[in-house]
């Protein structure tokens, strides 16, 4: 008596919808948007190439800015950890998240980054501007700044810019140094940053000391610290020079 085979089960529209992107999604994240057709959609989702048309009427396009959604929403999530333990340890375990995305996803990040893409529209880089607004408030989330200043909201989105940056960089270079020193150190860049808005700025102070106020000696900022303390000397008779 042989098996029988297993009964053929139709998919929902949500469904075939969901299958159809994942298929483009994983395309679009191992190679630049240009060189993907509807055609390898149809092949690695093993239908017709009518039956991606019937779904994503707008065909390459459609697919590419569903794609793109579909990340973004991946990195922004990448930021969203819970609001447990020091701040700067949130912020690593986010930055985890988001540049694991960045070195599975290569080719599809540098395109979506650096632009210049015959898939790149208004749409996708509404998309992309949406990514750093979101990076950007979870951020800030963490620091417990629901409405920054015009001080605090460019440092937090210059340091988004950062991470934009060195991500980049970090593919250029052939993905060297290893992912926990590119974390670790800009973790350090944030905490840097954030200390020296607040010497020039009341909020970002209030909002430093508060994150202080949870750190502790393991955490990201304790070790900095504990690695600048040698330091203080020399700031100290730099100090004293400027004494009148």
């Amino acid at each position: 008596m042989t098996n029988a085979a297993p009964a053929y089960r139709r998919l929902s529209v949500e469904e075939r919808r969901r299958q159809l992107l994942a298929a483009a999604a994983d395309l679009f994240g191992h190679r630049r948007p240009e060189d993907v057709s509807v055609d390898d959609v149809a092949a690695a989702a093993g239908v017709s190439r009518p039956l991606v048309y019937r779904y994503f009427p707008g065909g390459k396009q459609q697919l590419y800015e569903a794609a793109v959604e579909d990340s973004a929403r991946a990195l922004i999530q990448g930021f969203a950890v819970p609001s447990e333990g020091p701040p700067t340890q949130r912020l690593a375990e986010g930055l985890d998240r988001y540049l694991a995305y960045v070195d599975e996803h290569a080719p599809a990040y540098s395109a979506l980054l650096r632009g210049g893409s015959v898939a790149e529209t208004s749409r996708t880089d509404a998309i992309v501007d949406e990514v750093r607004r979101g990076a950007a408030d979870q951020v800030l989330h963490h620091l417990g700044v629901a409405a920054p200043g015009p001080r605090l909201a460019m440092m937090v989105r210059a340091w988004i810019g950062c991470v934009e940056t060195v991500s980049l960089t970090w593919l250029d270079q052939g993905k060297r140094p290893p992912l926990p020193e590119v974390r670790d150190w800009l973790v350090d860049h944030f905490t840097a940053l954030l200390t020296v808005t607040a010497a020039g700025d009341p909020e970002t102070a209030d909002a430093l000391d508060r994150a202080l106020a949870q750190e502790t000696p393991a955490s990201p900022a304790g070790r900095l610290v504990t690695r600048l303390t040698p330091l203080l000397p020399s700031a100290a008779h730099l100090l004293g020079m400027m004494e009148p």
